[in-house]
């Protein structure tokens, strides 16, 4: 479909587990290095990201799987966003969104550390394109 790419990893019948989930988004068109919000942050001062638990199943995939994404937001091109796992966890896979006329997915891909993931784009057509990027989480 043009216009649109999502590029994914994902492990199937997995268990779930609840957790809190960090997103942000970065400023400016880096190409290096990454932030993690501190753990001191309150809650209501969080950027909001949506979280997937469910109960985990006995003796089923891997521990503390969850899926955390970040929605579509229009942001200047080649800028940043980026979601994280909740604390202990790592990222095991992600992907990334671009919608728009004539948008293009330029990045996705897992933060440095490898606690979270990392999606821009932008649009031939205008200054801004809509990216919604999404991280599978685990503990390993």
């Amino acid at each position: 479909m043009r216009g649109r790419l999502v590029i994914a990893a994902a492990a199937l019948t997995m268990a779930l587990t609840p957790g809190a989930a960090w997103a942000a988004q970065d400023g400016g068109d880096q190409t290096t290095g990454s932030h993690r919000p501190e753990a001191s942050v309150p809650p209501e001062a969080r950027p909001e990201a949506s979280v997937s638990p469910e109960a985990p199943r006995p003796g089923e995939g891997v521990p503390g799987y969850e899926l955390v994404t970040l929605p579509n937001q229009n942001v200047p091109n080649f800028q940043r966003r980026t979601v994280y796992c909740p604390e202990g966890k790592k990222a095991i896979g992600g992907g990334a969104e671009a919608r728009g006329n004539e948008a293009i997915l330029v990045g996705s891909f897992p933060t440095d550390d490898g606690t979270g993931w990392i999606g821009l784009g932008r649009q031939t057509t205008t200054d801004n394109v809509g990216i919604s990027v999404f991280v599978i989480c685990a503990y390993v």
